[in-house]
């Protein structure tokens, strides 16, 4: 059994420094590069840059708990709960999308309106429980 995760590439447990900008203050978050994967993978099924979708979620845990003892614990759990929780996540992201598309029959907004109503063109939050 430990022969499956000791056979496992030190590349992806190797630490990665990467430079961030969240809520306007430059800084760097330190994590394994198999973390940095996972994160990649959850701002492209959100439509996002990775600094954005980091940015979005510091943005939302500072909006919801005041604060975060440890941004990159938070980040870690954060992949650990989206790998567990795939087809929720999926079904999630797909819900908004549908709700952004026009009903069948219906011309797409034009002349400058948006779709969508309020808020329309930002970036959705994303739901970690």
């Amino acid at each position: 059994m430990c022969r499956l995760f000791a056979s496992q590439d030190p590349a992806s447990y190797a630490a990665e420094t990467r430079p961030m900008r969240l809520h306007g203050h430059a800084t760097s978050v330190r994590l394994e590069a198999a973390f940095w994967d996972i994160l990649e993978e959850i701002a492209g099924r959100e439509g996002m840059s990775l600094n954005r979708f980091v940015s979005v979620l510091h943005d939302e845990i500072m909006e919801r708990q005041g604060g975060v003892a440890n941004f990159a614990s938070f980040l870690r759990v954060t992949c650990l709960h989206f790998l567990n929780n795939q087809d929720l996540h999926a079904a999630q992201v797909a819900a908004r999308r549908d709700a952004r598309m026009p009903a069948p029959g219906r011309e797409p907004a034009q002349g400058g309106e948006r779709v969508g109503g309020q808020g329309a063109g930002r970036a959705e939050p994303v739901v970690v429980a």
